[in-house]
């Protein structure tokens, strides 16, 4: 059975930033400080795109990655940047990208980086990416400077997303340093790392990041915008039905219901979640034509992803679906 995933992430050592200023490294260094040993281990796999990347896939049958840069935690991105520099780094990183990949090219796939702080020149990267270098859509990693995607500043952005008909990638970041300070820290370093990353909060603040976009109005000024969030939903699924009830008529001026708002821009993939109670939330509340496996790799293993895909309690047209039949159509794969 053909298997893409597409929460997939790299990083390439050699595009460096031509000035990363002190507080930048200052920065990054007490970040790596507080990063626990698991997330260090994985520091070279993730700059694998060849050999051991593809070994590692064909172990679990895996046919296609999408790949993508997510954050800054492992190497620097654009929005560490200003100005030239930041929309120099993207193009560089995506014109780096696309060398590697396109060596395996029935293998990778690849979502945009962009200067995402520079809207404009953002969406124009977008563009140049799509049209020049077959790239599949953007994945943008958390909030951009402390911003969310529904601030009127990012709609040349998300306009040309959907003139481009490709998804963005809306992935967990780093929550902004005030928000860390008040909700995760006071305890050692690295449980306030994890409980404001990947153990607990970024998840949500992602979820948030789509509820901002439905509750201000701004899916309904682009309602051809396709998103993607991975992480079975980022919790939405146990949530939306009660966000839903509680706001009741506040929302009236939506031009859909919230539900309906959300389902119908946004995919969901199975990204480093492997039981199946948040599966079924996730399929319940979103239905199989947005279900789309992933496997959150090298934060999580291929193994356990191909694992979740086998136990999976679908019928075989369903499990095609999820398998790769959403991915293909939706980012136009095949």
């Amino acid at each position: 059975m053909r298997i893409v995933a597409l929460e997939e992430h790299f990083s390439l050592p050699a595009v460096l930033p031509r000035n990363l200023l002190p507080e930048i490294k200052a920065s990054r260094v007490a970040d790596d400080e507080k990063m626990p040993t698991v997330v260090r281990r994985i520091a070279e796999k993730i700059k694998d795109v060849g050999v051991g990347r593809l070994a590692d896939m064909d172990r679990s049958g895996i046919t296609m990655q999408v790949v993508s840069k997510a954050g800054n935690h492992m190497g620097p991105s654009a929005d560490m940047f200003d100005g030239a520099e930041a929309i120099a780094f993207a193009r560089d990183f995506n014109d780096a990208a696309h060398r590697e990949l396109s060596k395996h090219p029935d293998r990778f796939a690849a979502f945009a980086h962009l200067a995402a702080s520079i809207p404009d020149a953002a969406a124009d990267e977008l563009e140049r990416t799509v049209r020049e270098l077959g790239f599949r859509g953007a994945l943008i990693s958390g909030t951009i400077r402390g911003a969310f995607l529904d601030d009127p500043r990012f709609a040349s952005l998300l306009s040309r997303a959907e003139q481009l008909d490709v998804p963005i990638y809306v992935h967990p970041g780093m929550p902004c340093e005030p928000v860390r300070r008040a909700y995760y820290d006071g305890f050692p370093s690295k449980i306030s790392f994890g409980l404001a990353t990947f153990a607990w909060g970024w998840h949500y603040e992602t979820a948030v990041h789509i509820m901002r976009l439905a509750v201000s109005g701004t899916l309904d000024k682009y309602p051809k915008l396709k998103l993607i969030i991975g992480h079975m939903g980022e919790g939405l699924p146990a949530m939306l039905a009660r966000c839903e009830h509680q706001f009741g008529d506040d929302l009236s001026y939506l031009q859909r219901s919230l539900s309906q708002t959300i389902v119908d821009h946004v995919y969901i993939t199975t990204a480093g979640f492997f039981t199946l109670p948040p599966f079924m939330a996730a399929l319940t509340t979103f239905g199989i034509d947005r279900m789309m496996f992933s496997v959150d790799y090298p934060y999580a293993s291929n193994e356990d992803g191909r694992a979740l895909l086998d136990k999976l309690p679908l019928a075989p047209a369903d499990l095609a679906k999820v398998a790769h039949g959403n991915a293909d159509r939706l980012l136009k794969l095949v």
